[in-house]
């Protein structure tokens, strides 16, 4: 970010950093065969968390217009880390948002973790652009007779995670229902959308597929060929040979 992007440059940023937690990138989870899961999954250590986390947010902070939004997806581990580094970058945090997905890994000693923490987050709350009736009208209805706007702008998101059968596919990547949702409140048709971590492309792809443009960083690269396969060919899946 720091040699590529200038100053103010970038609308949106929608982004799902590394875990920190010794990720199992090939263990099969959910399903999903280990063969068809691409290599080259990095991992941060827990203890460089903290730092890891100031240095991407602060070119986060310094290519973000004062217009746009941030929005973060993270688990509940280093969620602290995260709120430290945001909150000594001066950034507003907008909506705590939790994203509830149809299940989690099995445990014997602890509860089930089946959400994701999403950091909603903003620079200058005078300026941040939002449109609260971009998936609804303001009068629109919903199934059980009430406000479908305000239905689906509640800050527990249910959506369901995607299994690509079949498919080529990175360990980790997000809904393009869950990324649609975000384009729709906080950005326009023509808008930048960044993720720093773009592993798959999922973020750039979506967000193609919904008239923004795209800037992205990856530093793997099988994903980086994986997720410019998918532009380039203009797929949404690629099937496994």
């Amino acid at each position: 970010m720091a040699a590529r992007l200038p100053d103010q440059s970038v609308d949106l940023v929608l982004t799902d950093p590394p875990f920190g937690i010794e990720f199992q990138a090939k263990k099969a989870n959910y399903n999903r065969k280990g063969s068809r899961v691409l290599e080259g999954y990095n991992e941060v250590k827990g203890s460089d968390y903290l730092e890891f986390t100031r240095q991407w947010l602060s070119q986060v902070r310094r290519v973000l217009k004062p217009s746009g939004s941030l929005y973060i997806f993270s688990g509940w581990n280093y969620l602290k880390d995260l709120l430290i580094a945001l909150d000594e970058l001066d950034f507003t945090l907008v909506n705590h948002l939790i994203w509830k997905y149809q299940f989690g890994l099995v445990t014997k000693r602890k509860y089930v973790t089946s959400h994701y923490h999403v950091l909603f987050c903003s620079l200058d709350e005078k300026q941040r652009k939002f449109f609260p009736y971009a998936r609804f009208d303001k009068d629109e209805r919903h199934a059980d007779g009430g406000s479908a706007h305000y239905k689906d702008k509640e800050d527990v998101w249910v959506i369901p995670r995607e299994y690509w059968n079949g498919d080529v596919k990175t360990p980790t990547k997000l809904p393009a229902e869950l990324i649609r949702k975000i384009l729709a409140y906080s950005s326009e048709p023509g808008d930048l959308v960044l993720d720093p971590f773009l592993g798959s492309g999922q973020t750039a792809v979506v967000s193609h597929l919904e008239g923004r443009r795209y800037v992205g960083f990856e530093i793997v690269p099988e994903y980086f060929e994986f997720a410019k396969k998918r532009l380039d060919s203009g797929k949404y899946r690629i099937k496994a040979e």
